[in-house]
């Protein structure tokens, strides 16, 4: 008969454990504790405690988790006493073992006294762990709602194809709790917010080491999303509030849609602090939905000091009103100043309408100092956006003109009509550890010079990170690529033509730095671009504690040309270290630009796709 998680001990044969203490003693690894690598033993200390296993992490884990270290310091303990002690820890380190899915180990307990050393005694625990146990069988069983709603088959499959502990797998406890706490977790995603494990248990037969599981999910009621229940909505009004929220009375209840709905309300930059819930005092199917905000000011100053690799300090002012009198509009300043760099820029965003799109217009003048040549640039925009989770798509009109110096002297202008868009699936935001993000560009448009010049533009991007498992980190991989199609390429401001090197592009290199080359050894933009790059980046632990800093090797490749038989990609790799800092993550690599042969630093903050 099968029996509960605690098995009765099963003794093994002296042979068996004389021959794990010689393979133990001949792997000095598999030791939580030794003579050469621990400290001399205090003075006060009544015993010390050796675990012997085939597996290091274990002996480790035991030494660890047993309560009779906790005795260790009591000198005065006699024989009688020393003997309940170690019968205790024996029960206990089965018990731990069996967590680990061991159930038939071999546990030998060796207590020797030290001479010279009155009342000090070394224990040493061997042990023979045996086959670790695996899943036989899983019982996933329903109760109320949706064990007789058709509608709710799709979500009774879900949970039984994603539980995390099938038949073969390894038993441990923690998977064991794991994998329930999953099922759960699916269970109130949707329709059932208050479900419940009704009833769960592992069922051991040690003489075949196999565990059989059986769960049982009780549903409750299937609810409902019922009227919305704003409360601090002063400013603004509630009417944007429903509109951002987007959650409709009477369609079924989703974790998801609550979340998403705090989220676009926090993006919206109206709200410092939003909290979106059901109602928990409401005992209706539809439960109201509660909506509690804190409004944000209706005008918000920023100032900022930083730090660019490449230009030193930099200054940032941003000034925020969110409700222009009589048009209703946020406007957003801003001022950016460094040596290399100078930016002022002013964007109005008007209120979204009920499908969340929102008319923009936006203004802005920079001064750049690159490589070869500088830049005064002006961009006036006007067009509409969307801007949710997932998704970023927007339509505009733009008025491009730049002055370049150098061998591109002149100003240059254009107009365009442009579509963007951007869709994300990262785990979390800012700090992402895996996801997927890509982004398209497309617009075409008319040089304003003489002869008029039709163009074409397109630009994609894509990102990876591939989670390689709690110890190895991730791989991150980004690329980008465009082209512009132009008979006559030169007659475009530079600002619509492709440059690459830098933070962002490929490390090794200056801002800029990756161009056409001149005769005269200038560079200039070009019509294509094609940037590549690859990352490992791994947690930094210290203590066997995962800390907020990661370390990263990488390789990035670039090139432009005016031809795509032209691109030779430009290589730049080094090493650099990752902090999740309060304002977002912290870059700073070292890179070896290939073709310069010079190393240089790259300091950058934030996360962004």
């Amino acid at each position: 008969m099968p029996q509960t998680i605690s098995p009765p001990t099963h003794p093994i044969g002296h042979w068996l454990r004389a021959l794990c203490m010689a393979a133990c003693l001949l792997a000095p690894s598999a030791r939580a504790q030794t003579s050469q690598d621990t400290p001399p033993v205090p003075a006060t200390q009544a015993f010390e405690l050796v675990v012997l296993t085939e597996s290091a992490p274990m002996a480790a884990w035991l030494s660890q988790h047993l309560d009779l270290q906790r005795y260790r310091h009591l000198s005065d303990l006699d024989d009688a006493e020393m003997a309940r002690l170690l019968r205790d820890a024996d029960v206990q380190a089965r018990d731990l073992m069996a967590t680990q899915g061991f159930f038939n180990p071999s546990l030998d307990w060796l207590l020797t006294a030290t001479p010279g050393r009155a009342h000090f005694r070394q224990v040493q625990l061997t042990v023979l762990s045996g086959p670790q146990a695996r899943i036989g069988q899983v019982d996933i069983r329903w109760q109320g709602d949706i064990d007789k709603r058709p509608e709710a088959e799709a979500q009774r499959r879900d949970v039984l194809q994603k539980w995390a502990l099938p038949p073969g797998e390894a038993f441990t406890q923690e998977e064991w709790t794991n994998a329930k706490t999953g099922a759960l977790r699916q269970l109130l995603a949707e329709r059932y917010p208050e479900g419940r494990i009704a009833h769960s248990q592992a069922l051991v037969d040690p003489e075949t080491n196999l565990v059989q599981l059986q769960i049982t999910l009780d549903s409750g009621p299937a609810i409902q999303l019922g009227p919305l229940v704003i409360t601090g909505a002063e400013r603004y009004g509630s009417e944007q509030v429903e509109r951002l929220a987007r959650l409709r009375p009477g369609s079924i209840y989703r974790q998801s849609d609550l979340l998403e709905a705090q989220q676009r309300l926090v993006l919206s930059g109206f709200y410092d602090s939003v909290f979106v819930s059901l109602d928990p005092d409401s005992q209706d199917t539809a439960r109201p939905v509660k909506i509690e905000l804190k409004e944000a000011l209706r005008q918000k100053w920023v100032l900022g000091l930083g730090v660019r690799s490449e230009s030193g300090l930099r200054l940032t002012v941003e000034h925020t009103q969110h409700k222009l009198p009589g048009l209703e509009w946020r406007a957003v300043s801003k001022l950016a100043l460094d040596r290399q760099l100078q930016r002022v820029g002013v964007d109005l965003l008007a209120p979204p309408d009920p499908s969340l799109w929102r008319w923009n217009l936006s203004l802005q003048h920079e001064n750049e100092i690159l490589t070869s040549y500088t830049v005064s640039s002006q961009r006036l925009r006007a067009g509409r956006i969307q801007l949710s989770e997932r998704i970023d798509r927007a339509y505009y009109a733009q008025y491009d003109g730049a002055n370049t110096s150098a061998d591109l002297a002149g100003q240059r202008e254009s107009v365009s009509l442009n579509y963007a868009w951007t869709w994300r699936r990262f785990d979390s935001l800012p700090f992402p550890s895996q996801g997927t993000g890509w982004g398209l560009e497309l617009g075409y448009g008319v040089t304003l010079g003489t002869p008029r010049e039709p163009f074409g533009r397109w630009l994609a991007r894509g990102m990876w990170l591939l989670p390689l498992g709690s110890q190895s980190g991730r791989l991150a991989l980004r690329a980008e690529t465009g082209s512009v199609v132009s008979k006559n390429a030169t007659a475009l401001p530079t600002t619509q033509l492709f440059i690459a090197g830098g933070d962002n592009s490929v490390r090794g290199y200056a801002p800029g730095s990756l161009g056409i080359t001149q005769a005269n050894g200038s560079i200039r933009p070009g019509q294509y671009l094609s940037v590549g790059s690859l990352e490992w980046q791994r947690p930094i632990r210290w203590n066997q504690q995962r800390t907020d800093w990661e370390s990263a090797v990488f390789v990035d490749a670039g090139a432009v040309a005016d031809q795509p038989s032209q691109l030779h990609a430009q290589l730049g790799y080094g090493v650099g270290a990752r902090w999740r800092s309060p304002v977002g993550p912290l870059r700073i690599d070292l890179a070896y630009g290939q073709a310069t042969q010079q190393w240089r630093l790259h300091l950058s903050v934030g996360f962004t796709f």
